[in-house]
């Protein structure tokens, strides 16, 4: 389905909200007669007609949440299908189960709701889809496409191990770059990927700048590689290098944040994924490489690679060490019933 037909969908919103009213109304109607009819029948056909009509209500009370869940997977809230002339940007987000997560997913989605014509594609590390990052979504308001895959236990990081030492995100990065591929019917071919951590901090400014895309864009990157900001060196309204402390002879010396790639690159180099294999840092650079893309590829944002619109932030590992105590002790987890 593409963006128009979306847009079209979305104006027939009052047509669904009448089939809920009618739904409702039928709830209703339905409960009345059910009650007449009970009034009127011995006890044998009482039982049959109350055991029928409840399993009646109970199916349509699903199709009408049903009917709510897909209203909210359309974009409930207008304002994120908007601007039907506008590139939807498609935000590939790898996620995994540690005790922060779901304060970094809703700090992020907060975020996405302002963001027009958006589709987040949120990958989990994990065998399983989960029951917190399927609920996240569902009440989130935006277009999103969940997906998982698991990273065999040799790529992963030890709990020791500083973040840096292994590559993270790379197969859930692939599952959307393949979802992108394997979806041509839905997907908008002018559209731009991004891919975005889900703890680092985004200016709204930066996804207008992306919009554009047509082959791959570049801008500055603060609090990242041990320096306030990393950013590509421009001359003359073009990249010729890269302003870092760390490797900056690599092809493409950018921060994961700091670029994003037109869809028709990705379609168009059908084998381009993110390699497990890659050195560390080059990630980045493996990618647009197998793309073909050149410095002279690289459009220029931020005003000139002069304004800082994203931050690699990172969420400090939280103190557990009450919790670790109660084990111990025998006692039950604080979070012991409820989701934080």
């Amino acid at each position: 389905m593409s963006i128009r037909q979306l847009t079209t969908l979305l104006k027939r919103r009052n047509t669904i909200l009448l089939l809920l009213c009618l739904v409702a109304f039928y709830l209703i109607w339905f409960q009345l007669a059910g009650l007449r009819i009970l009034e009127g029948s011995d006890g044998h056909h009482s039982d049959q007609w109350e055991e029928r009509v409840s399993k009646e209500l109970q199916a349509l009370r699903l199709q009408a949440s049903q009917m709510r869940e897909q209203l909210t997977r359309l974009g409930s809230d207008p304002a994120h299908w908007r601007h039907a002339d506008l590139a939807t940007i498609y935000v590939v987000t790898a996620t995994h189960a540690v005790p922060t997560q779901k304060a970094d997913l809703v700090r992020l989605m907060n975020t996405l709701s302002h963001v027009p014509n958006l589709h987040w594609l949120l990958v989990e590390d994990a065998a399983h889809k989960t029951d917190l990052v399927r609920n996240l979504l569902r009440r989130s308001g935006l277009v999103y496409t969940h997906l998982n895959v698991p990273t065999p236990p040799e790529y992963k990081l030890k709990p020791t191990d500083p973040r840096w030492k292994k590559p993270r995100g790379v197969l859930q990065r692939n599952a959307g770059i393949s979802w992108l591929r394997e979806n041509l019917e839905i997907v908008d071919a002018n559209g731009v990927v991004y891919f975005a951590d889900d703890d680092n901090t985004y200016s709204l400014e930066l996804f207008a700048e992306m919009r554009d895309l047509q082959s791959v864009g570049v801008w500055p990157v603060g609090l990242v590689g041990g320096v306030m900001v990393e950013r590509p060196q421009v001359t003359g309204g073009r990249v010729t290098g890269w302003l870092t402390h760390w490797r900056s002879d690599r092809a493409f010396a950018t921060d994961m944040a700091g670029f994003a790639v037109n869809v028709r690159l990705f379609l168009n180099h059908p084998t381009a994924l993110f390699s497990l294999e890659s050195q560390r840092g080059f990630l980045e650079t493996d990618l647009l490489t197998q793309m073909g893309v050149t410095l002279d590829d690289l459009e220029v944002k931020a005003d000139q690679c002069t304004k800082v619109l994203v931050w690699h932030t990172q969420t400090l590992k939280a103190d557990l060490k009450i919790e670790k105590q109660l084990a111990k002790e025998g006692k039950a987890p604080s979070n012991a019933g409820i989701e934080v």
